[in-house]
């Protein structure tokens, strides 16, 4: 998901640095706007591969009868008609380019034309091009897809797509995570009887398994696929693919994005037993933790949580909040190095020449973090 905050790097990097060795923005930059192998959409703008594209295109489509977007177009008559026309003859453009009539109460844009620009690239009339600075440059979709990607798929295409995406994407998840995530794509109400039918049907045809987890009631479901994966973890296997080029979460922690895909609310809680809120919109007084908190991976539990903020014109990585799920987790002298790894690899990504630990507690393990940290 992109965000644009940058209390340190934006989420998406954060997304990509906590999987992807020596990754630095500039990557996805040039994956997205230069080789056109992604693209970002959506409400919650989420980047997805460009081949995706022909299945998101009912969605766009379906996004033509939004009750919002019929308003707009009753209240502002030929003004998509005229962006549009601006775009084709002019973009790449972004909201900056046009002067706007109307001022409009919306989080999307401040001024008409800039909602016209976002209801046009909902409806994949328009896609990003690039970005200047973080501001969104629009240009016709036809511009900027690759031509063997530019067409709709079929409504039974997308539906078989979408239906095994979102099984993929969970790993493991309930029935009621599945039909969120395909309403989502295919931009429609889910009968609840409906998609029970539509999984036992996945299940039945082999795509999909049902599995039952200790301690809980409900069924999860997950690839059939990853049966052999899951025989293999039962027996202490862990898969090639799974095994990290340089240090792992256990040699050095991992922090994890507030938006990461990890940190779905309920299935945190249910599956890692890790109560997540993200309080960067809560007043300071009603906070449990901190503003940017990252939950922090060891191994393969989530341990603890840290509250950084990066400032630019110093150089200096500040923790400004430290929470341990279990407190006799500090006296590991071994997760103590793997934290002091995670906060120097952490201010190198951020390129920070100073990492204040003055926040972190209890005093014994920040001494011993300062004393390893290599920045």
């Amino acid at each position: 998901q992109v965000d644009s905050m940058t209390v340190v790097a934006r989420s998406h990097d954060l997304v990509l640095w906590s999987r992807v060795e020596d990754y630095v923005p500039e990557h996805l930059d040039g994956l997205l706007y230069q080789d056109r192998q992604f693209f970002d959409y959506g409400g919650n703008l989420n980047i997805y591969p460009m081949t995706e594209l022909p299945y998101w295109r009912l969605h766009m489509r379906r996004r033509f009868a939004d009750e919002r977007r019929a308003l707009f177009v009753a209240e502002h008559g030929t003004l998509l008609d005229e962006v549009r026309a601006e775009v084709q003859a002019s973009g790449p453009l972004g909201n900056r380019d046009f002067k706007g009539s109307v001022r409009v109460a919306s989080y999307r844009a401040r001024k008409d034309t800039g909602l016209a620009l976002y209801y046009l690239w909902l409806t994949g009339e328009l896609m990003t091009h690039s970005r200047r600075g973080f501001e969104r440059l629009y240009d016709l979709r036809e511009r900027i897809v690759p031509a063997e990607f530019d067409y709709e798929a079929t409504q039974p295409e997308a539906e078989r797509y979408f239906a095994a995406k979102a099984i993929r994407q969970q790993g493991l998840g309930t029935l009621r995570s599945w039909t969120d995530a395909v309403a989502y794509f295919l931009h429609q109400r889910m009968d609840r009887a409906a998609t029970r039918t539509w999984m036992d049907e996945l299940v039945a045809s082999g795509e999909a398994v049902s599995v039952a987890i200790q301690g809980h009631k409900e069924p999860y479901y997950m690839p059939a696929t990853d049966v052999p994966l899951l025989a293999g973890l039962d027996a202490g296997l862990v898969p090639d693919t799974w095994r990290a080029l340089d240090s792992t979460t256990q040699t050095e922690v991992n922090f994890l994005s507030p938006l990461d895909n990890v940190l779905a609310r309920k299935r945190t809680q249910a599956l890692f037993n890790f109560e997540y809120i993200w309080e960067v919109y809560k007043p300071a007084d009603r906070r449990r933790w901190g503003y940017y908190t990252m939950p922090v991976l060891y191994g393969d539990r989530l341990v603890a949580r840290i509250d950084p903020k990066l400032d630019r014109k110093t150089g200096t990585l500040w923790i400004n909040g430290f929470w341990l799920e279990d407190e006799t987790t500090a006296d590991d002298s071994t997760f103590a190095e793997a934290l002091a790894r995670g906060l120097g690899r952490f201010a190198h990504f951020h390129e920070a020449s100073r990492v204040e630990l003055e926040s972190l507690f209890p005093v014994s393990l920040r001494d011993r973090v300062r004393a390893l940290i290599a920045v």
